[in-house]
C-alpha cells in the first residue's frame, strides 16, 4: 500500500488525475501550451520548468509585442522574456502535492474496500478453505493419473510393504520410464531394520527418501508412486538425512547429527518410521562404527520402530547374524572394463566394497591423486604401515621405557624414610629429571 498503485485505473477520478499530475502533468502542460499559442498568435511560445520559477512561459524577443496583458513578467533573458500565470502556478501546486494526495486517496479507498470485504470475511474464509481442498485433491488426482500412481492400502497394522516404489520428485525430473523402481518391506516382527550399504551416488538416500514420502502421501489420502503399497499407519516419520551445522550455537556437523539422532531415539515408538542416513560419519572410524552399531541395536532391541538404516560402515552387516529382525540390502553396482555403473537396484545382501576411489574419480579428482590413493589402499589392505612413524592403535598404548627417576622412585621404602631423608630424596629425584 505504501508504494501505491493498488487502485485500478478508471476506478476513481481523483486517483487518475493525481497519477497524471504526479507524472509531471505532461498532458495538461501540452494543452496549455497549444491553447496559449493559438490565443496569443505566438507560434513558438513554450511552457517550460526550472527549480527557481517552476512552470513558466517563454517568449522570444520578436514576439514580445503579442504578449497578453495577464502574463506576469518574471525574468529577462538574452533571447526573450519569461512569464508566469495564475494557471501555471496552480498547476505547479497540484503537481507538487499530487503524490501526497494520491497516497492519501488510495489509502482511503483501500480501507473502504477492506471494511466492505471484512463483512464477508467468514464466508470468504470458508469458501477459500473449500477451494484449497478441491485444489489439493485435483492436483493429487492429476499427478496420480498422469504418472501411474496406485491406490495404497492404509490400515492399523505395522507392516509397510511397497512394490516398485518410486521417488515422486526425481521421477518427474527424469525422462518417462527411466527411474529405477524398488521394493521395500518393513515388518516389526520379521524385517524391522533394513541395513542399506553401497557406494556414494548409488541411490541409498533416494531409496530411503522415497519410502518416507510414499508413507506420507498415503497417510494424507493420496495415491502413491508405486505398483502396489500397504502402509501400516505411522505415528511419526523421523529422518536423519544429510549434513549441516549450526554455527550460531557453536554446534558442529557431528553435534547436530547426534542431537537429531538423540531426539529420534527418545521419541520413536514401535509404530514410527525411522530413516537414518550415515549415522556416525562425522567422527573417527572406530567412534562412528561404535555409535552406529549401538544406535542400530537400540532401535532393534528396545524401540522396535520400522527402520531404514543406510551406512558406509560395512562392519554393521554382521548385525544380521546376531539380530533376527535385521536384514541386509545393498544398491547394486556393476564393474565393466575398470569402470563402475550404478544400477540403482536395491538387492538382498550387504555390500563388500565401497568404491570410494571410483566415486572420487567420477567427481573429478586429479589423476595423480586417484593413482596415489589406489596405491595407499593396496598397502593398507595388505597390512602395510603408511608414513614414517608407526600408527598407534586406538585401544592400545605404545610401550614406554622407564626413566631413571621412575626407577629410583620404585626403590624407595616409604615406611623407613625420615623427613630429612625424604627432602634429600626429593632433591635427588629432581636432579634425575
Amino acid at each position: 500500500l505504501k508504494d501505491g498503485g493498488v487502485i485500478r485505473a478508471g476506478h476513481d477520478g481523483t486517483v487518475d488525475d493525481c497519477r497524471r499530475l504526479a507524472d509531471g502533468g505532461k498532458d495538461q502542460i501540452l494543452a496549455i501550451e497549444e491553447r496559449e499559442q493559438k490565443c496569443s498568435g505566438i507560434a513558438n511560445l513554450k511552457v517550460r520548468y526550472n527549480r527557481v520559477f517552476g512552470y513558466y512561459i517563454e517568449v522570444t524577443k520578436t514576439h514580445l509585442q503579442k504578449v497578453p496583458a495577464h502574463y506576469v513578467r518574471k525574468q529577462t533573458i538574452a533571447s526573450g522574456e519569461r512569464y508566469v500565470t495564475p494557471e501555471l502556478a496552480e498547476l505547479e501546486r497540484k503537481v507538487l502535492t499530487a503524490e501526497e494526495t494520491l497516497a492519501t486517496r488510495e489509502a482511503e479507498l483501500f480501507r473502504a474496500e477492506v471494511e466492505n470485504v471484512a463483512k464477508f470475511a467468514r464466508d470468504i474464509t470458508r469458501a477459500g478453505g473449500c477451494l484449497a481442498v478441491v485444489d489439493a485433491c485435483c492436483s493429487l488426482a492429476q499427478v496420480a493419473a498422469t504418472r501411474g500412481y496406485c491406490r495404497p492400502v492404509v490400515d492399523d497394522g505395522l507392516v509397510l510393504d511397497i512394490t516398485d516404489g518410486r521417488h515422486p520428485v526425481i521421477e518427474a525430473m527424469l525422462p518417462t520410464g527411466t527411474f529405477v523402481a524398488n521394493d521395500c518391506h518393513l515388518d516389526p516382527d520379521a524385517e524391522q531394520l533394513v541395513l542399506i550399504t553401497g557406494p556414494n551416488m548409488a541411490g541409498k538416500s533416494t531409496y530411503m527418501r522415497q519410502v518416507a514420502q510414499i508413507a506420507l502421501l498415503a497417510q494424507i489420502g493420496s495415491f502413491v508412486p508405486a505398483k502396489a503399497a500397504t502402509i501400516g499407519i505411522c505415528d511419526r516419520v523421523f529422518t536423519r538425512v544429510g549434513a549441516s551445522d549450526n554455527l550460531s550455537r557453536g554446534d558442529s556437523t557431528f553435534m547436530v547429527e547426534m542431537r537429531e539422532t538423540a531426539t529420534i531415539l527418545a521419541r520413536a515408538t514401535r509404530r514410527s518410521l525411522v530413516v537414518l542416513d550415515e549415522v556416525g560419519r562425522g567422527t573417527s572410524t572406530f567412534d562412528g562404527v561404535s555409535i552406529a552399531w549401538a544406535v542400530a541395536e537400540l532401535l532393534h532391541d528396545a524401540i522396535g520402530a520400522r527402520t531404514l538404516f543406510a551406512t558406509h560402515y560395512h562392519e554393521l552387516v554382521a548385525l544380521a547374524d546376531s539380530k533376527r529382525r535385521v536384514r541386509n540390502v545393498s544398491v547394486a553396482v556393476r564393474e565393466h572394463k575398470g569402470e563402475i555403473v550404478f544400477l540403482r537396484r536395491v538387492v538382498p545382501g550387504g555390500a563388500n566394497k565401497s568404491y570410494g576411489i571410483d566415486v572420487a574419480r567420477l567427481a573429478g579428482l586429479p589423476k595423480t591423486v586417484i593413482t596415489r590413493a589406489r596405491q595407499i589402499m593396496s598397502q593398507l589392505e595388505g597390512g602395510a604401515q603408511i608414513g614414517s612413524s608407526p600408527q598407534l592403535s586406538l585401544l592400545q598404548g605404545a610401550a614406554v621405557s622407564a626413566s631413571p627417576a621412575v626407577v629410583r622412585l620404585a626403590t624407595i621404602d616409604i615406611d623407613r624414610t625420615t623427613p630429612l631423608e625424604a627432602l634429600q630424596l626429593l632433591a635427588e629425584l629432581k636432579s634425575l629429571l
